[in-house]
């Protein structure tokens, strides 16, 4: 793939419908996602990926944490750049999601219809089955896994600010 092809998958991804809830902060996540994208040489015949991301617990890296990941391999003069940098950011903490994307997981059905009709009838499909944690994603057929890391990357900054308030509540950061 070309810087292209990403530019367009990532400009091109179109979240139709969000999962209500965001990444749990004290906990894993699973969340189902429908995929729908387009084949390229056929008319009318549309590719539904039906699958799960699977969010871990968001972890608290705090600066004494990170400054020993810098440290890995340096010698004297960086770990005193890296003992300022501690003082500098010692009130400072980042939240660091995991996932893990099984493709087994995903299954995959081709329909003939319009991009249109299969978008509307898979959100009135989850929109009816009452799955909170399910989204319904438009994609590009050959990028769709750049498509889906796109959603979850959203989906993390979405969540942020909420784990992020329930680390302070707990006095955690």
């Amino acid at each position: 793939m070309t810087d292209d092809d990403f530019q367009y998958a990532i400009e091109n991804t179109r979240v139709i419908l969000a999962p209500e809830k965001q990444i749990a902060t004290f906990g894993s996540t699973s969340f189902r996602f429908y995929l729908i994208s387009e084949l390229m040489d056929q008319v009318n015949e549309i590719r539904v990926r039906d699958g799960r991301i699977h969010a871990e617990r968001p972890q608290i890296l705090t600066p004494e944490h990170y400054c020993r990941l810098l440290l890995e391999g340096f010698g004297e003069k960086a770990a005193r750049y890296v003992e300022m940098l501690r003082e500098r950011t010692r009130d400072m903490a980042v939240l660091r999601y995991g996932f893990q994307f099984r493709k087994t997981d995903v299954v995959e059905n081709r329909v003939r219809d319009t991009m249109e009709a299969v978008i509307e009838r898979t959100r009135r499909q989850v929109e009816h089955s009452e799955e909170p944690l399910s989204a319904v994603i438009q994609g590009v057929d050959d990028a769709w896994e750049v498509c889906l890391l796109k959603f979850t990357i959203d989906l993390i900054e979405r969540s942020c600010g909420g784990n992020l308030g329930d680390f302070r509540r707990r006095g955690l950061v």
